[in-house]
């Protein structure tokens, strides 16, 4: 798993435990993602089904694409397809994708690069892997995180942020055992490169064979954690986590996890996300590629997509590979 790797660790800025008296954050559940398909037909884990909105918030879904071994001519992405009402977040873990929007918007990311869209008020898309994976095939790793906007800026104008690897927060746990990537927000005063609407702090964490983790977290934040690959534990309880689990962590000022000794011989470390945001705490009316807050902006948002207000495919770039249809189905 390629992501952004240091040759020494130690040599980084280290994370300060928590103080003695920091309220350790207790797992209040742990779910199985299930397995699904996306766009023109990539399998990807549901990596927070089952979990409640109300302790999401203001996450919406985050979807696991991979570790799939693509043979020549199998690789596939998504067609052009709307968005309105939230940021789409796509961290490449390894492999390369192409992204390219209808505002202009877009590029190349791989190997721990990540592509940060603000779809707002609307906008069209599409994410398909390298020609050169295409044709040749290879490995593609990566995770689609959506993130909600409030109601004040689901109309902000669309944006785009191509966030290269080498601009990363990297930083250790207190003792080495973790190397730990800050992408968006802020861990221990370390800002992570990821401009947001919605306050949230996106970490991916590499953790050692028998190494325990522990951090500081904003008690006004949620806390989630989606385990990449490996095995371990996370809470004071030690509740067991693997591959394609999310652990949802209740109040508190801190979160600790660790890896088992011993880790799968395709996993030789724990490979997990760490996520958590301020809640937005408004209603949640989702459907397909539109969050809005009400079902008549659900209904605005298609009936708008279908008049061709939310933006022209450029007739020169990127069309999509399967020549099927675009649309969203109501």
């Amino acid at each position: 798993m390629p992501a952004v790797t240091v040759e020494n660790i130690l040599a980084l800025d280290r994370v300060a435990r928590p103080a003695t008296d920091a309220k350790i954050r207790p797992v209040v559940s742990v779910t199985t993602a299930p397995s699904g398909f996306e766009g023109e037909g990539f399998p990807v884990r549901r990596g927070f089904a089952g979990i409640p909105q109300q302790q999401l918030d203001p996450f919406i879904m985050l979807d696991q694409m991979g570790e799939n071994e693509w043979r020549a001519g199998e690789a596939k992405g998504t067609p052009w397809h709307p968005h309105r009402g939230f940021e789409t977040v796509t961290y490449m873990i390894e492999g390369t994708f192409k992204h390219r929007d209808s505002e202009g918007g877009g590029g190349v990311i791989s190997d721990g690069d990540t592509q940060w869209m603000t779809a707002g008020a609307g906008i069209l898309h599409i994410e398909v892997p390298s020609e050169e994976i295409v044709i040749s095939g290879g490995v593609v790793h990566g995770t689609q995180l959506w993130v909600n906007l409030p109601r004040d800026k689901k109309w902000a104008k669309p944006r785009y942020q191509n966030i290269s690897r080498t601009n990363l927060s990297l930083l250790s746990s207190h003792d080495g055992g973790a190397l730990i990537r800050v992408i968006a927000g802020s861990l221990d005063g370390h800002d992570g490169p990821g401009v947001t609407y919605s306050p949230i702090t996106y970490v991916h964490a590499t953790v050692s064979p028998g190494a325990r983790v522990e951090l500081p977290w904003n008690s006004e934040y949620n806390a989630l954690a989606y385990v990449l690959a490996g095995n371990g534990t996370v809470g004071p309880s030690k509740n067991p986590i693997q591959l394609g689990q999310a652990a949802v962590f209740g109040n508190g000022d801190s979160i600790v996890l660790s890896a088992d000794a011993e880790q799968d011989s395709k996993s030789p470390e724990l490979e997990i996300l760490l996520l958590g945001g301020q809640p937005i705490r408004e209603p949640v009316a989702w459907y397909g590629p539109f969050v809005m807050n009400t079902q008549e902006e659900l209904q605005q948002a298609f009936a708008d997509y279908h008049a061709g207000k939310l933006g022209v495919i450029p007739p020169d770039v990127m069309p999509h590979t399967n020549g099927g249809d675009a649309a969203p189905k109501v």
